[in-house]
């Protein structure tokens, strides 16, 4: 029995369907009917109307990775886990609701896994936990933490549960880390970089000047699930197709969905306008903020991350940015 957390996310769904294809025992985690119904309706895109019913064959089980008492009970006859929940933020304030879900939430699933004597555990994280390398050179597995950088709270929530599932692997759990860059993938736009297909869909007119990897969402679940089958373990691997610069990266989302480029450049200074707007807005009045000093960062650095490892050890070659930027234009408008 595979077991899945996060099952309603981009990357759970997505792999749900592997899976289902690949004909074998699922569970899966979800926390609302609301997602779950999301889930199912991108899930059915993927199979003929005689197929759909294949959705019904995962054993769905509505908890929290908080809940211990249900969640052990999900873990009986379990041997794999792929453990993709997470909670994402840029938000200061939500430190603890973070902190809550990414690391003591993986601290139960590894221990879960380790009283279970679960096989192997595949633990979805992020290039957010990668530090520089020293040297300049382009950033890989070996890229150290730095804490005295002023990292995003997501960041260091996601590092924790990196350290959680080293924890495990001390104590005897066979384990792979993989660091996605920016996911590329249909179905979810409300969030993540599908957020960015709908922004750019409204008429976003700014760009930013930084640089950062991206990957196909299926390049993401081939190797999660030929690593799982593998022998390869108590590894981290980075999974980035490309590394292109955000205007780029604007400008194939707003072709793919036959809309203007975004055309003016956004400064820093720009903003942090924004930010301390939004700050003053939602201090009065409570309004959501998007903009944070951490993603202001972000949108301005050049992050450039070496994919050597992962395409050596399985012999991989990754599909093009440009293909998965359309293809899940093509989706978004498909649905529209």
């Amino acid at each position: 029995m595979i077991l899945v957390t996060g099952a309603t996310g981009l990357v759970g769904t997505h792999l749900l369907v592997r899976l289902i294809k690949d004909k074998q025992s699922v569970r899966a985690l979800y926390r609302t009917e609301a997602k779950k119904e999301h889930a199912k309706k991108v899930f059915s895109s993927y199979f003929s109307e005689e197929e759909e019913h294949l959705f019904e064959t995962i054993q769905w089980v509505q908890t929290d990775i908080s809940d211990i008492p249900t969640l052990t009970e999900a873990f009986e006859d379990v041997t794999h886990v792929y453990h993709c929940a997470a909670k994402i933020s840029f938000n200061p304030s939500h430190y603890k609701k973070l902190r809550k879900a990414n690391i003591e939430g993986t601290a139960n699933i590894v221990n879960l896994c380790l009283i279970q004597n679960v096989k192997k555990l595949c633990y979805v994280s992020s290039i957010a936990t990668l530090g520089e390398n020293i040297s300049g050179a382009a950033i890989d597995e070996n890229a150290e933490w730095n804490p005295e950088v002023p990292n995003s709270v997501y960041a260091i929530t996601k590092y924790g549960a990196e350290m959680e599932v080293w924890r495990g692997v001390q104590e005897g759990l066979d384990a792979v880390i993989v660091n996605p860059g920016i996911i590329i993938g249909p179905g979810f736009f409300n969030s993540g970089s599908g957020f960015l297909f709908k922004r750019i869909h409204a008429g976003m007119k700014y760009y930013t000047t930084g640089i950062t990897g991206y990957v196909d969402i299926e390049d993401v679940i081939n190797i999660m699930t030929r690593l799982m089958n593998s022998t390869f373990t108590n590894q981290r691997y980075i999974l980035v197709s490309e590394n292109i610069s955000y205007k780029s990266a604007f400008s194939m989302i707003a072709k793919g969905l036959q809309k203007p480029i975004p055309s003016k450049k956004a400064t820093p200074f720009l903003m942090k306008i924004a930010y301390h707007a939004q700050r003053i807005s939602h201090f009065f009045f409570r309004t959501k903020r998007s903009v944070f000093l951490s993603s202001i960062r972000s949108a301005f650095s050049n992050s450039y991350y070496n994919n050597d490892k992962i395409r050596t050890t399985l012999d991989y070659d990754f599909i093009t940015i440009e293909k998965s930027i359309q293809k899940t234009a093509t989706y978004f408008l498909n649905q529209e």
